[in-house]
């Protein structure tokens, strides 16, 4: 049998639930409709939020699953994006450096490409990582 990717990671993962409330932690596991949901419903009214505790391990597996590991770190990409999204470092990072400078100067294309990046960022990485692996 063999041993699956290890590309997401539970303590992110559990630090993002922090901030879950908000979303961050289904984006981080490739769940964006959910987290875009999280994100205006304050998780559900806190109540998703707290369940979700329970949820990340199940979610972590089937982003192990789902997702391409390679050079560029999905852990370090979004830890990059949700902290410092809006000055484009989670881009220059993947090696993105003319949209990261973008992003710089214009506060994430004024904050919504950092939105779309919450939306893309684990299939960039992937693609990213794909395109690294395979010339």
């Amino acid at each position: 049998m063999t041993e699956r990717p290890d590309t997401h990671s539970k303590l992110i993962g559990y630090l993002l639930w922090i901030f879950g409330f908000l979303g961050s932690h289904r984006f981080y596991y490739g769940k964006p409709v959910t987290g875009t949901i999280w994100f205006f419903t304050l998780g559900l009214l806190f109540i998703g939020w707290i369940i979700d505790l329970f949820l990340i391990p199940a979610m972590d597996r089937e982003a192990d699953l789902r997702f391409r590991e390679g050079e560029v770190s999905y852990n370090i990409g979004w830890i990059l994006l949700t902290f410092l999204g809006v000055f484009g470092i989670h881009r220059m990072y993947m090696g993105k450096w003319i949209t990261g400078i973008i992003y710089l100067f214009t506060g994430g294309l004024f904050l919504i490409g950092v939105l779309y990046d919450f939306w893309t960022l684990n299939n960039q990485i992937s693609i990213r990582n794909e395109e690294r692996r395979f010339g």
